[in-house]
């Protein structure tokens, strides 16, 4: 009998153990891809920012060169009256 109860306390303390090991590999499979999560939520975070940057980098270059384009027009303007005055 003390034989018997001995081995079902051994089958229990390894099925605790194997249960225990399965745990613990399920928290490190979702603690990687949480981590995962993260490092691709950063990524598409700082991509969208650089192509925010970029957006305001052009637009920023279109307002220049539409001010250069005023500017011109304007002179041309300028010299054609002058010329007229002439």
């Amino acid at each position: 009998m003390m034989m018997m109860t001995m081995v079902v306390v051994v089958m229990m303390m390894m099925m605790m153990m194997m249960m225990m090991v399965v745990m613990m590999m399920m928290m490190m499979m979702m603690m990687m891809m949480m981590m995962m999560m993260m490092m691709m939520m950063m990524m598409m975070m700082i991509m969208i920012l650089m192509m925010m940057m970029m957006m305001m980098m052009m637009m920023m270059m279109m307002m220049m060169m539409m001010m250069m384009m005023m500017m011109m027009m304007m002179m041309m303007m300028m010299m054609m009256m002058i010329m007229m005055m002439i």
